[in-house]
């Protein structure tokens, strides 16, 4: 072995002739070759199992955060859950207990002052109604509206019991007419509104609504049209199948739903609940609500203050700004209405035909400021 050369060593062979050599020469390349490929074979292999390796921790990483944010949120679903129950029992356990007081009020009144008393924790119960709507069912939203339509007819009656009765005088046949005539007008109206500004209902709509809370103006054209706060106080007003009119309604009505309507211009004061339009079209509204929905309604301009969220539907064309329109009483009717005049939404709207949260809806717009001068008288 120490005599051997290390070709001969390496090939295992001891030829010394020149083909031989040649023939060691090759299977020591051969050799070679195969060496280099199984250390690269090996290097390989052990870079992907290193990869492998670190591809494990990642993947249980990622796991394991999504974990944790599917159980933050079914935590946070069951604290809103918790919360809108204790916020229903909460105001449950109030309305009966201010709606009992308000009645106890009412029945005991025997001065303006205990009436006065009695319309000012109305005036709560109807807040309180207007800033839970949003975690109340739709079958105890009805109740607390009915309930406080009931108590505002007990003290609409209790306050004409209380009133001073006039007394009995002896007049002339032209003088008591001339006198009616006086008191049937209203100050400020045109004889032509005057005449149509109880124009009756049909009575199929008047079933709709079920109530004899209900009052507006249907299936007129090109009329001027009014009511005041004594006709509409906490009333639903219907309007519709109206046609190039105008409608003035001062003072504080319940709810307002305007159907079938064309280029007629609405100016409405503070709706306690819901203003709800449908089927109109080039119209300009100005209404202050708690909830404004619209549907199927196109190319209208609507001034608005809602404590809620605006909802359109198979819209277009409507356009929004504040609320701006104003008469002597208003003050009072806001008050009356529970709404909170420093809560406006007006911009915030929510079309149920676009759900792209990255895009604007083309089916409504803000108005432009210099399209917001509107002569309301």
């Amino acid at each position: 072995v120490l005599g051997q050369s290390p070709e001969a060593l390496v090939g295992g062979l001891t030829e010394t002739t020149p083909g031989g050599r040649k023939t060691r020469e090759r299977k020591l390349e051969v050799s070679m070759e195969s060496v280099s490929c199984s250390a690269a074979a090996v290097r390989t292999g052990d870079m992907e199992s290193q990869r492998d390796l670190s591809l494990v921790p990642e993947r249980l990483q990622r796991r394991e955060q999504e974990r944790q944010l599917e159980v933050e949120r079914r935590k946070q679903k069951r604290q809103n859950q918790e919360a809108e129950k204790e916020n229903s029992h909460f105001f449950a356990a109030t309305f009966a207990r201010e709606r009992a007081a308000v009645e106890e009020l009412l029945e005991r009144a025997e001065s303006v002052e205990r009436l006065e008393e009695a319309a000012s924790r109305l005036q709560g119960l109807q807040k309180l109604l207007n800033d839970s709507v949003f975690f109340l069912a739709a079958y105890d939203l009805r109740q607390g509206q009915q309930a406080l339509a009931r108590l505002q007819a007990a003290l609409d009656e209790r306050r004409r019991e209380l009133q001073p009765k006039k007394r009995f005088a002896f007049k002339t046949r032209r003088k008591d007419a001339a006198s009616s005539t006086k008191v049937d007008a209203a100050p400020g109206i045109p004889p032509a509104v005057e005449s149509i500004r109880d124009s009756p209902l049909p009575k199929k709509a008047e079933g709709d609504l079920g109530s004899s809370w209900v009052c507006g103006f249907s299936n007129l054209e090109s009329q001027v049209l009014e009511k005041r706060a004594s006709e509409l106080h906490q009333r639903d007003v219907l309007l519709t199948e109206l046609s190039n009119c105008t409608v003035k309604l001062y003072g504080n009505p319940n709810t307002l739903r305007l159907t079938r309507t064309h280029s007629c211009k609405l100016l409405c004061g503070p709706v306690s609940t819901s203003v709800f339009l449908e089927d109109c079209s080039d119209c300009v509204l100005a209404v202050a609500c708690q909830q404004l929905r619209i549907h199927s309604t196109k190319d209208t301009r609507i001034f608005m203050q809602v404590t809620s969220r605006a909802i359109v539907e198979d819209c277009s064309g409507i356009q929004f700004a504040p609320y701006t329109w104003s008469y002597p009483e208003i003050d009072k009717d806001f008050e009356s209405s529970g709404l909170d005049r420093s809560k406006n939404n007006w911009n915030d709207v929510d079309d149920f035909n676009w759900l792209a949260r990255d895009m604007a809806s083309p089916n409504w717009s803000i108005l432009p400021e210099e399209e917001r001068n509107i002569q309301w008288d």
